[in-house]
């Protein structure tokens, strides 16, 4: 629960939603940003094959072709990834274990897993220390 020094944001905005790892989100905005996260990578991933030379076999596909083939991927995964990150914390909060829990998605294999977990157990009903309900978050009052 919150203490008095604490006032509710029922509404936050899409700022929140994507960039900060404060508060709760629900399984539907949770599952709708993850798949269009998995949209974004997936065209990423389409330009970059596109720019491969058609001689190139597949194991001879190294990071060096992905960087040079646009200096901005790296850039574009690493916002994915702290979108992800701030994503899979807010869930963890809205079903009542801490954010730390989240780290989980840098293990390869437990990443998986731990995503597509938390898009199935349902939120814990009522406030917790994280929120006064889901896709809200506490406010220190000013």
């Amino acid at each position: 629960m919150a203490s008095d020094n604490n006032e509710a944001n029922i509404t936050p905005g899409l700022l929140w939603l994507f960039a900060s790892p404060i508060g709760r989100v629900a399984r539907e905005p949770y599952w709708l940003v993850l798949f269009l996260i998995w949209i974004v990578i997936g065209i990423a991933i389409n330009l970059w094959f596109g720019t491969l030379p058609e001689d190139l076999s597949i194991e001879d596909v190294s990071l060096d072709n992905f960087v040079s083939s646009n200096p901005l991927f790296p850039i574009l995964f690493f916002v994915l990834q702290w979108i992800e990150l701030a994503l899979v914390i807010k869930r963890c909060q809205d079903i009542g274990i801490t954010g730390f829990t989240a780290l989980l998605i840098f293990v390869p294999v437990l990443n998986i897993l731990v995503v597509l977990i938390l898009g199935f157990v349902p939120s814990q009903q009522g406030p917790n220390r994280f929120g006064p309900q889901s896709n809200s978050y506490y406010r220190r009052k000013t």
